[in-house]
């Protein structure tokens, strides 16, 4: 009986998650850090959700096999550039249809129809103020429509990102691991001097180390505002973890934590980072910043992949294949200087 008593403990110990004490940290509760913030799984039966992927293929499909039928339906002039568009728009529709059917974690696909929505809003709202419109009526008729399906689409992004009870003081938490090939020793006193940071956080301005324990933070925020905060190291194991919270009277509410390990077979050292967060102004300024792509989900990723180019490059490699809005002449990668 004693031994499964023992066992029973250690057991129980085992599953807890490494404790943060963030009593007085950024979470809205009176009490300690109970561990990641782990969202509700993702029913891909779930009837809205079923219903926007089918509505996405036939869609789709209608666009990009009958281009010219799709124009008449919605009342757009019947032209070689509204065809070529209306194509588009089907073989977006069946990418993210499929997805949503498909993927185990539709978000993604769901925020591309937000996307796609405002896209073909543009399109029908200068149909109907424009020449482009040969039947005025049956644009505002689609134009309704698609106002009535981007407001369910919005309804299922909220499903998608909805936190658990658990969860419920609001804060998202991101979670990403990489592999640097550096030593653990070098890889954490880089992390370890704050100031070091903006240099591969691309929405992070500054960081202004104000004794062993504080710091204040500068970071863009959506629509070219900033935000501020002073955060506090609070607990550090030397080439093992960094651990920091936001302050209580901080703009934001916003934590994180650090882990450094050897990483398998000598290649250099990894790097896990969680992230919990409560983006400004709440769930609207999440949305502004998907859009964008400033979501923290979006950029840590990224974020650590500017991390390791400096490391083991010494500097941040840019080529101008990368994607900001059209695409573009390839050139073999060149440091940041000199791609600037």
């Amino acid at each position: 009986m004693a031994a499964r008593q023992t066992q029973q403990a250690e057991e129980t110990d085992t599953a807890q998650p490494t404790s943060i004490d963030t009593q007085r940290g950024p979470t809205r509760r009176p009490q300690s850090y109970r561990g990641p913030h782990i969202r509700r799984p993702i029913q891909r039966d779930d009837p809205l959700l079923r219903g926007l992927g089918w509505f996405s293929n036939g869609l789709g499909l209608t666009g990009t096999i009958s281009p010219d039928r799709l124009a008449h339906l919605i009342g757009v002039r019947d032209t070689s550039s509204n065809r070529a568009f209306l194509r588009f728009v089907g073989m977006r529709e069946i990418a993210s249809g499929v997805g949503i059917l498909t993927q185990s974690q539709p978000a993604p696909w769901i925020w591309s129809r937000v996307a796609g929505d405002v896209i073909d809003l543009s399109f029908l709202t200068y149909a109907l103020l424009s020449r482009n419109g040969r039947d005025k009526q049956r644009v505002a008729m689609a134009l309704a429509s698609v106002v009535g399906v981007t407001a369910l689409d919005l309804q299922a992004s909220t499903k998608v990102r909805r936190p658990t009870p658990a969860s419920a003081d609001g804060l998202a938490h991101v979670r990403q691991t990489i592999t640097v090939g550096r030593p653990v020793a070098e890889v954490y006193q880089f992390w370890r001097n704050f100031e070091h940071l903006p240099q591969f956080m691309s929405n992070l301005e500054s960081v202004r180390v104000m004794g062993d324990r504080r710091s204040h933070w500068k970071a863009k925020a959506p629509a070219g505002q900033t935000v501020e905060w002073d955060a506090e190291l609070v607990e550090e194991r030397p080439n093992e973890l960094i651990s920091w919270r936001a302050l209580p009277d901080s703009q934001i509410h916003h934590s994180g934590r650090v882990e450094f390990r050897p990483a398998p077979g000598s290649r250099g050292t990894e790097i896990q980072v969680d992230l919990f967060y409560d983006p400004p102004a709440g769930t609207v300024g999440q949305l502004v910043a998907r859009l964008f792509g400033k979501e923290p989900g979006q950029q840590v990723p990224t974020d650590l992949r500017r991390l390791k180019q400096i490391l083991e490059a010494g500097e941040v490699i840019r080529s101008e294949a990368t994607v900001h809005g059209v695409s573009l002449l390839q050139r073999p990668a060149q440091p940041a200087e000199a791609a600037a």
